[in-house]
């Protein structure tokens, strides 16, 4: 008896090895007819191994990728789609670059430094004093969530003149930022539902 351990390696071991028995009768079929029909054949039984990831982009184009991978790209079939290339399967992608801009504040972030600034932009004074509230207010929850010590309002109104450059000058009196409970009560998790059992 021969085992499956004693058979070369799959190439994507997902589909099983009557899959990849398959592929490689299909590569040595001689017809070229004959060979097409056969690889449609295969990519439907591929198809239905899978249901679920129908529903996914390019499904299809997906499935013959994979037949040209199992067949070590040895396959030649009118392909319906262009198909990856062996050099492009094991080419390593670009290296990302890093942001390294500088994050005055981490506890608040970066994407809450560019609110900042665009709310120093807006023309209209209701919709930039209900953003410039909101800002405050989320300055306020971040603040609390990393620094757990109580907090005075003079700090985040101190910080947020300091992030607009100046251009946003706000005094505690005429200001009121969200009570420190409340802001604790909204941060916190949902207890999670739990089944009582019968």
């Amino acid at each position: 008896m021969r085992y499956n351990t004693e058979e070369k390696r799959l190439a994507l071991p997902d589909y099983g090895r009557n899959i990849q028995n398959l592929v490689d009768y299909c590569t040595a079929i001689e017809d070229r007819e004959e060979r097409n029909q056969c690889a449609v054949a295969i990519i439907n039984v591929m198809g239905n191994m899978f249901p679920h990831l129908r529903d996914v982009n390019d499904f299809k184009h997906i499935l013959w990728d994979h037949l040209a991978i199992m067949s070590d790209f040895k396959l030649d079939v009118d392909y319906p789609y262009e198909v990856l290339k062996k050099e492009d399967l094991y080419k390593r992608p670009p290296q990302l670059e890093y942001n390294h801009s500088r994050i005055t504040y981490r506890h608040y972030g970066k994407i809450m430094e560019r609110m900042i600034k665009k709310a120093t932009e807006l023309e209209d004074e209701d919709e930039k004093y209900a953003l410039i509230r909101l800002l405050a207010n989320h300055m306020k929850k971040s603040f609390i969530t990393w620094n757990k010590d109580s907090i005075d309002d003079r700090k985040i109104l101190k910080d947020l003149d300091e992030l607009s450059d100046g251009q946003i000058v706000l005094d505690e009196v005429s200001f009121r930022l969200t009570e420190n409970k409340d802001i604790r009560n909204t941060s916190n998790y949902k207890k999670p539902f739990i089944r009582k059992s019968r």
